[in-house]
C-alpha cells in the first residue's frame, strides 16, 4: 500500500493524469481496473477516473510495490550539462537564451543534452527540483524553436505557471518578435504578408501557396527592415509571427524572394557559402507578457519585456558594418 498527498504541483489534473505520471510503471488498463476495484482510492472513497484532485487530498493504492518503481529516464538529464543562458528567473518561470545548435526537446538522436535536460540539471543543483521528491510535476518548456534558431525559451517551475501560460500562449497573451537577416531587400520597409501553409511530413519541408485550397492552412506574417545592406542585398528584419506555423519565417520570406541567409532548407546555398554562415540567421529575440486577462500568481508579469543580449548575426560586422 502507498500514499500520495496531493501538493501544490499536483492539485488540478484529472485523477487518471496524476497516477499516470505517480506512477509510470502502472499500465493504463491495469490503472482502470483498480480504481473500478477500489484499489485506489481518494480520501478513503471511490475515486473517479475523470475527478480533479485538490491540495490535500489523499490517494491511497492497493496495488504491488513494482508498480512503483522509478524508471532510468527520471534522471537523465544529469547527463546534460548544467548549463544555461539565463534572461530571467523567479520562483515560478526561467526565460532561457537557447543557442545555436541545441534540441529543445530529446529528439531521434536520444542524446540527453537538451535544452530541458539543462534546466532541469540547473534546478537540481541549485536544489530547486529533485524528481525523487516530485509526485507527478516536472519544470517544463511552454514553447519551442528549432535546433538552428536562437532565442527565448520559457520555462515553467511550477505546475500552476505552467498552466497559466499555456493558457496565455492559446489565448495569444504572449507576444514573441524574431530578428532575421534576409539575402535580398524586400520592397516595402514594413509590410503585412499573407499566404496559405502545408506541410509535408515525410521530407519536414513546408510549401507556400499564393491561394487557399483544401489542405493548406493561412499563414501570415508582419516584418518591418531594421537596417540594409545594398552593396551585399541583405536586410536585417524584425519579425512578428501572427500565425504560428512550422518554418513561418523562413518559409514565408523565401516565398517573397527573401530567403534567410544561412538557411540550408529554403535559402540560397550559394550565398550562404559565400559568409560561411552554416545556420538560419534568425533569432525569437524579444518576448512580451501582453496580459489582457486575468494571470493568477503571474499577474506580476504583465506588461514586461526581455530581450536577448547578444543575437549573434547583429554582431557580425561583415553583414552590417558601422556607418
Amino acid at each position: 500500500m502507498r500514499e500520495f498527498v496531493i501538493n501544490k504541483n499536483d492539485a488540478g489534473q484529472r485523477a487518471d493524469k496524476f497516477i499516470a505520471k505517480a506512477c509510470p510503471a502502472l499500465p493504463k488498463s491495469a490503472m482502470y481496473k483498480y480504481i473500478r476495484k477500489k484499489s485506489i482510492k481518494c480520501n478513503g472513497k471511490r475515486m473517479e477516473i475523470s475527478q480533479k484532485l485538490c491540495e490535500g487530498d489523499v490517494i491511497t493504492m492497493y496495488i504491488n510495490d513494482e508498480f512503483f518503481e522509478k524508471t532510468d529516464t527520471d534522471s537523465a538529464f544529469l547527463s546534460a550539462p548544467a548549463r544555461v543562458k539565463i534572461i530571467y528567473e523567479d520562483e515560478n518561470i526561467l526565460l532561457a537564451d537557447k543557442p545555436v545548435g541545441l534540441v529543445v526537446h530529446e529528439d531521434e538522436s536520444g542524446l540527453p543534452d537538451t535544452l530541458i535536460n539543462r534546466i532541469l540539471h540547473y534546478l537540481y543543483d541549485r536544489g530547486e527540483y529533485d524528481p525523487k521528491l516530485e509526485q507527478s510535476f516536472t519544470p517544463s518548456l511552454c514553447n519551442r524553436i528549432d535546433r538552428n534558431t536562437q532565442g527565448i525559451v520559457i520555462c515553467a517551475k511550477t505546475a500552476e505557471a505552467l498552466r497559466i501560460l499555456n493558457q496565455k500562449i492559446k489565448d495569444r497573451e504572449l507576444h514573441k518578435q524574431y530578428l532575421c537577416v534576409t539575402v535580398g531587400i524586400p520592397p516595402k520597409k514594413q509590410d503585412r504578408l499573407t499566404a496559405y501553409h502545408s506541410r509535408d511530413e515525410k521530407t519536414k519541408t513546408v510549401t507556400v501557396w499564393d491561394k487557399k485550397n483544401s489542405f493548406n492552412k493561412t499563414m501570415i506574417t508582419e516584418y518591418r527592415i531594421v537596417k540594409e545592406n545594398r552593396a551585399e542585398n541583405l536586410a536585417l528584419l524584425e519579425i512578428d509571427l501572427i500565425t504560428g506555423r512550422t518554418h513561418q519565417i523562413r518559409a514565408h520570406m523565401a516565398h517573397i524572394g527573401c530567403p534567410l541567409l544561412g538557411d540550408g532548407k529554403y535559402g540560397i546555398n550559394r550565398v550562404n557559402r559565400t559568409y560561411n554562415i552554416k545556420t538560419q540567421a534568425l533569432c525569437s529575440h524579444r518576448l512580451t507578457f501582453d496580459f489582457t486577462t486575468d494571470a493568477g500568481a503571474l499577474e506580476y508579469l504583465g506588461g514586461r519585456v526581455f530581450e536577448t543580449e547578444d543575437v549573434w548575426f547583429c554582431s557580425d560586422r561583415k553583414l552590417f558594418p558601422k556607418a
